[in-house]
């Protein structure tokens, strides 16, 4: 039984020597690992006070290689959401959610991210006369890590009705249609109904331990540990 608990002390020693620095959850688990590279890894939680009057937040989610992955909730730093965002290379892509005090939501963001090792896309070349017509296809440096791409709503809180509705492409504003909420394609040959499942194909290719993680947390207010006093 010795030798036992002496194996079990030395895969905990074992373990722990991989990460540079972290803190431990009321649960057990390890959070807020930085690697020995200086690399955050893993599940964080991440606190900012209130400085010179900006409101302080408390965020939590996941970092792959020191850039946010996956799903990330920000709370106010009395428990109220504020804000759902979903990042990927360390950037917004897809679907970002903001809400008041009240947490109602009263904006909806849509954004693409561009993977830094291949800065280039394909863009179709509609016809102006009919955008459902794709002209030609041209290849393109993307400037921004990010860019707005999607439908962007505004809520009246009070209600929950749209107040303002906007379509972007590639970080342009598109002319608004006579329904804002038609299925019109966009300039990359997209509609609404084809880019939420090309969106859905995408989130597939995100790490096993992002998804892993955003399902077992998916729902929960918040994640609690033992020391809260966490910079990011």
């Amino acid at each position: 039984m010795r030798y036992f608990f002496s194996f079990l002390l030395l895969l905990s020693l074992g373990a722990q020597a991989q990460w540079k620095s972290f803190i431990v959850g009321v649960k057990g688990d390890t959070l807020n690992r930085v690697d020995l590279q200086g690399r955050k890894q893993g599940p964080w939680v991440v606190q900012v006070p209130e400085l010179r009057g900006e409101r302080g937040y408390e965020e939590d989610g996941y970092f792959v290689d020191d850039k946010k992955e996956g799903r990330w909730v920000r709370y106010s730093l009395q428990g109220d959401k504020l804000a759902v965002e979903n990042y990927r290379w360390g950037q917004k892509d897809g679907r970002c959610e903001y809400y008041n005090n009240m947490e109602d939501l009263v904006r909806v963001e849509s954004w693409r991210a561009t993977d830094p090792k291949n800065p280039y896309d394909t863009v179709a070349v509609v016809d102006p006369k009919n955008p459902a017509k794709i002209l030609r296809y041209e290849v393109v440096k993307v400037e921004s890590p990010s860019v707005k791409h999607g439908y962007w709503r505004y809520y009246d809180p009070q209600t929950g009705r749209v107040e303002k509705s906007e379509q972007w492409i590639l970080d342009r504003l598109k002319i608004k249609e006579d329904d804002e909420n038609a299925d019109v394609a966009a300039a990359d040959g997209t509609t609404p109904a084809t880019a939420k499942k090309a969106e859905d194909k995408k989130s597939s290719a995100k790490p096993a331990q992002v998804l892993e993680y955003e399902k077992k947390n998916a729902g929960k207010k918040k994640i609690k540990v033992r020391d809260g006093n966490t910079g990011g």
